[in-house]
C-alpha cells in the first residue's frame, strides 16, 4: 500500500535555454499533479475495493465458522441424545432379559419337578397294575377250582 505505481512520475523541469516558455512548465506541471492526483484517487479506489473484498471474506469466514460451530454443536448434541436412548433401550432389555431368564428358570424348575412327578405316578400306575393283575389271577384259579 505504501508502494506507488510505476506510472506516476514527477515532472522533470526544463531549463530556460530548451525552448519553452514558463506557462508551458506550468501546464505541464498542473497536468502530472491532475494525472498523479487521479492515479492515487484511482490507487486508493483500488486499495479500498480490495479492503472491501478482504472485510467481505473475513465476515463471510466467521459467519461460516459459526455456522460449522453451531452445526457442529447440534450434531454433538444429537449424538448425545441418541447415546442416551441407545443406555435407556439397553437398560430396558437387560430388564426383560432378567425377567424372561427368571421365567426360563422357574418354567425349567417346574417342568424337571413334573417330569419327576410323572415318572413317580408312571411308576405307581405299573404297580397298581401288577397288584391288579396278580389279583386276577389269584381269583381266576380259585374260580375255576370250585
Amino acid at each position: 500500500m505504501g508502494l506507488l505505481p510505476t506510472f506516476f512520475h514527477y515532472p522533470i523541469s526544463r531549463t530556460a535555454g530548451s525552448g519553452s516558455s514558463s506557462s508551458e512548465a506550468n501546464q505541464n506541471q498542473t497536468q502530472t499533479h491532475s494525472n498523479f492526483n487521479s492515479g492515487l484517487d484511482e490507487s486508493n479506489q483500488t486499495v479500498s475495493i480490495i479492503d472491501e473484498r478482504k472485510r467481505r471474506r473475513m465476515v463471510s469466514n466467521r459467519e461460516s465458522a459459526r455456522r460449522s460451530r453451531m452445526s457442529k454443536q447440534r450434531h454433538l448434541e444429537n449424538l448425545r441424545n441418541q447415546a442416551n436412548q441407545l443406555r435407556i433401550e439397553n437398560q430396558q432389555l437387560s430388564n426383560r432379559l432378567r425377567f424372561l431368564l427368571y421365567h426360563s428358570h422357574r418354567v425349567r424348575t417346574e417342568n424337571d419337578r413334573l417330569r419327576s412327578e410323572y415318572s413317580v405316578l408312571r411308576q405307581k400306575l405299573s404297580d397298581i397294575h401288577q397288584i391288579l393283575l396278580f389279583k386276577q389271577l389269584q381269583q381266576f384259579p380259585s374260580s375255576a377250582m370250585q
